[in-house]
């Protein structure tokens, strides 16, 4: 399964120590340099430059080889490089969370899952339990209504038992 990431799932799976979910699910994982550059910044979590630092070797950075003009300009530049990278690579999935960056790789055909989707599917294969991830996330600044959360988790449960 080839499967390119942009910067906030991989954020948030770091900061909630749930990164180990990414290998089990997928093998590997493709980021672009920009995604890289943006959560090694000063201003990125401390847990997330230093985890980049010793970055594992099923996390490879590749850059996109051309622009997708017809991206719109309210889009990151690793949202955008994501975005192209998937498209040129034919990625059978795009990890991203922001709305405007969904709406675009929707457009050009590409399957997206965000953070959120991630931690239900290494739930439902036991790679992770859902409730200890979500209150996890809880605790950080992921916008998510409890609601949603609280939904996923009892869909993950049906799932289970049957």
């Amino acid at each position: 399964m080839i499967v390119v990431a942009d910067a906030s799932p991989l954020r948030y799976l770091i900061l909630i120590e749930h990164a180990h979910v990414l290998p089990a699910l997928y093998g590997r994982v493709i980021v672009p340099p920009a995604v890289v550059s943006e959560l090694t910044q000063k201003r990125s979590p401390e847990p997330v430059r230093i985890w980049l630092s010793n970055r594992p070797d099923w996390l490879q950075v590749r850059a996109p080889m051309r622009a997708l003009d017809s991206l719109r300009t309210v889009l990151g530049a690793g949202e955008r490089d994501a975005i192209a990278l998937a498209a040129e690579i034919s990625a059978d999935a795009l990890l991203i969370d922001d709305w405007d960056a969904r709406q675009e790789a929707h457009r050009l055909g590409i399957p997206v899952m965000g953070t959120l989707r991630v931690l239900a599917d290494a739930s439902e294969h036991g790679f992770a339990d859902l409730v200890v991830a979500f209150d996890r996330l809880r605790q950080t600044n992921f916008r998510a209504r409890d609601q949603l959360l609280d939904q996923l988790v009892k869909h993950t449960k049906r799932q289970s038992e049957k």
